[in-house]
């Protein structure tokens, strides 16, 4: 018969304190194994948000280089990237458009995009005139001769270049008020401060938005981030003043500012409007992180329409 000594118990003692503490690591697993699938856990959710981070800025920053390389290239380069740009957009709101059970004449309408800036460089107002009278007489001969095309059909095709290129043409007729560098810096100075009041608006809302300034359409966006990026894009008016730039005086400037700042918040939650109205998150996948191009414009469309006319009745262009 063998003896069993002390050193014997102690050894069930510890085999039976690891058992117990791999089955706990085991359960612990386990009750995470939920939150790791949907990704929940705290270690993913810092690693996704830091991929996500750098992949937004990486996009953005090749947009913005891109922007700055023509914008002092010249009139003639800019008016080339507007065109593209939107073409593009256009494009994007036409697929809203078909998800939404349209069924717009997309050669007409992306032509009409195309044209608008390049009239615009050559003729000023009187160029985008002619574009828009061809538009119109293009949409017009298509429903008579298409019998499938109806009245809604018509009126999307029309819209689309309107509302994308034509606004976007207005910063063709900035920067044309000047082939240097004063030029180059007035429109520039108009796309940063919508670029600020986008940037700043998300960054105060996302830390101290409580009331919300337009649930049902963009459920993230509040009234404290609003009046952050009107703050924002005021600044950067008022520098443009404060260097004398295009001749801005500082009353004009805190104007252009104000609405500025207010015509990018109505394009912003205009698009998330019509985005919100088919059920889609972003109107395309062209630029990580951010979406479609119609998405890091649609702040851009309503604001520098509404900087034109602010120097143009500011007596600047």
């Amino acid at each position: 018969m063998s003896e069993k000594g002390p050193d014997s118990g102690r050894d069930k003692r510890e085999s039976v304190g690891i058992d117990r503490h791999i089955d706990k690591l085991e359960n612990r697993r386990n009750a995470k194994e939920a939150q790791r699938t949907a990704g929940a856990l705290a270690g993913q959710r810092a690693r996704g948000w830091t991929e996500r981070l750098l992949t937004r800025t990486t996009s953005g920053a090749i947009y913005a280089i891109v922007v700055l390389v023509c914008l002092y290239l010249g009139p003639f380069a800019t008016t080339l990237m507007i065109s593209a740009m939107g073409w593009l957009c256009c494009s994007e709101f036409f697929r809203i458009a078909r998800m939404g059970g349209r069924m717009p004449n997309e050669g007409v309408g992306l032509a009409a995009a195309v044209l608008f800036p390049l009239a615009a460089y050559g003729y000023g107002l009187r160029g985008l005139v002619i574009i828009l009278f061809l538009l119109l007489a293009a949409c017009a001969a298509w429903y008579v001769f298409t019998p499938r095309a109806n009245v809604g059909d018509v009126a999307i095709t029309v819209f689309g270049p309107l509302y994308t290129s034509l606004t976007f043409s207005s910063l063709v007729l900035v920067r044309i008020i000047d082939k240097g560098f004063m030029g180059a810096t007035l429109t520039f100075g108009v796309m940063l401060s919508i670029w600020a009041n986008d940037a700043m608006a998300y960054a105060i809302g996302s830390r101290f938005g409580v009331h919300k300034l337009a649930p049902r359409i963009s459920p993230h966006k509040s009234w404290e981030g609003f009046y952050g990026g009107i703050v924002a894009s005021v600044i950067i008016w008022a520098i443009l003043a404060a260097f004398g730039v295009a001749g801005l005086e500082m009353p004009l400037a805190i104007l252009g500012g104000l609405l500025v700042g207010i015509a990018g918040v109505v394009g912003d939650l205009f698009e998330s409007r019509l985005k919100r109205g088919v059920g889609v998150k972003d109107s395309g996948n062209l630029m990580p992180g951010h979406g479609g191009l119609l998405d890091r414009s649609d702040s851009m469309l309503f604001g520098s329409m509404a900087a034109y006319f602010v120097l143009f009745f500011g007596g600047i262009l």
